[in-house]
């Protein structure tokens, strides 16, 4: 983050609330004109700081409203089984997050799904089946709160 000056983090902050903005108007909320303002994206995107522009769409409109998060306690953690648990966890579509946890357990997940009975059928024929998991404990979500998406 050393080689990030002032006018990329506003870039980044921008972007963050609105990422359909134009390029003229970034630049002017930024103080840039439109030319250095597209360059530093670019450079924003090669290095990795911009990983992507997608729609933030409402999870419940689209019958997924239901968040559990589970913590995931390994039968084995060495290297191998921490991998075939990682892709495993990729490959489940409920799975929004996964999160590899120092702690009292080893992951963290985050599900959705569109209510309590399909909450149950993924665990039981999904998650209780990845690789190495011993234990499960569910905490059920009664209301969001606060919901960043990965913004900074």
């Amino acid at each position: 983050m050393d080689d990030l000056d002032k006018f990329d983090l506003q870039i980044l902050a921008e972007l963050q609330i609105n990422g359909r903005m134009a390029v003229t108007e970034l630049a002017k909320k930024v103080g840039l004109t439109k030319t250095p303002c597209q360059i530093r994206m670019k450079r924003l995107e090669e290095k990795g700081y911009i990983r992507g522009y997608r729609a933030d769409v409402d999870p419940a409109k689209l019958g997924a409203g239901h968040i559990a998060f589970v913590q995931v306690t390994l039968s084995d953690t060495r290297s191998k089984s921490l991998e075939a648990f990682n892709a495993a966890a990729r490959a489940i579509s409920e799975i929004e997050q996964c999160h590899m946890i120092a702690g009292g357990f080893d992951y963290l997940l985050k599900v959705r799904t569109k209510d309590i009975a399909s909450y149950r059928r993924v665990l039981g024929e999904k998650i209780s089946q990845m690789p190495h998991v011993a234990q499960t404990s569910t905490f059920v979500c009664m209301e969001p709160v606060k919901d960043r998406s990965g913004a900074l």
